[in-house]
């Protein structure tokens, strides 16, 4: 006999690595109603130094081919590299509710006692102009100093997956904050990778306030799947879902499985 069919909303959420974890985990503590689809693009892996023209074919292939071959609720793209460059043409080319992920600029200049704010992200979303247009819109009277890094994103992927972090490694990349004639009072952290070693920064910048774009997600969702479709299946169940080859599998599986995915499976284009 077979089990009666449970609805859900579905949300497809989209990185390059499991950084996006962080959007997840907030989104999920506002919408624990939602079913999530996790995939990440383990074979592209860090978006940061890639260039614009392909990661928009690469983002807009991959989130096609998972609205195809799913029935989804809606999207989150929970990268900020990702979202500052690829969000027009998915918006332009899929129907979908899509929530995308943007550096916190606006909070950490409201927030900032002494108008110096940092922004620390991939070299890909410092230097893009949608960021240059978010500080000009709503950061003008506020000193920005900009730090850019590719490296920090895989050293939060290496935590989460091995447990270790690199606390040195994380000390140099902070140094033009640090070392700034004026200390930033406010940090944005402008990749979803940054929150899983945001304890370490705060260790290392313990009297700088540090801003991320989670719980803001999570508010933007609650209100979009309102109105979004729902999915009929047997049975809620959160998946994750990779590119290319992964080498730690295991240790992958299990990592996932801390925040409630019950497997991990290679995605095929």
């Amino acid at each position: 006999m077979l089990e009666p069919k449970v609805k859900v909303k579905r949300v497809l959420f989209f990185d390059s690595g499991v950084g996006g974890l962080s959007v997840y985990r907030a989104v999920k503590e506002l919408n624990n109603e939602i079913e999530a689809y996790y995939l990440f693009d383990n074979e592209c892996f860090p978006y940061g130094n890639k260039t614009e023209s392909f990661l928009i074919e690469r983002i807009e292939k991959l989130i096609e081919a998972a609205c195809k071959r799913y029935e989804l609720s809606a999207i989150v793209v929970a990268c900020n590299t990702a979202s500052t460059v690829a969000l027009p043409e998915l918006r332009c080319h899929i129907k979908l509710p899509i929530v995308g992920v943007v550096p916190a600029i606006k909070p950490a200049a409201k927030l900032s006692k002494n108008k110096v704010i940092g922004i620390l992200a991939t070299p890909g979303t410092i230097s893009r102009k949608y960021t240059q247009d978010l500080i000009d819109s709503f950061a003008s009277d506020c000193k920005v100093i900009k730090v850019g890094n590719a490296n920090l994103a895989v050293i939060a992927e290496n935590r989460l997956t091995t447990g270790k972090v690199d606390k040195k490694a994380i000390t140099k990349i902070l140094e033009p904050f640090i070392n700034a004639p004026i200390v930033p009072d406010t940090v944005v952290l402008g990749c979803t990778h940054y929150p899983f070693v945001k304890d370490v920064i705060q260790e290392v910048m313990p009297e700088t306030r540090l801003v991320d774009s989670g719980e803001a997600i999570g508010r933007r969702v609650k209100t979009v799947i309102k109105e979004s479709t729902t999915i009929e299946t047997r049975e809620k169940l959160d998946r994750a879902f990779y590119t290319g080859d992964l080498e730690n599998f295991d240790d992958r599986l299990q990592m996932v499985r801390k925040f409630g995915f019950k497997k991990l499976e290679k995605f095929e284009l």
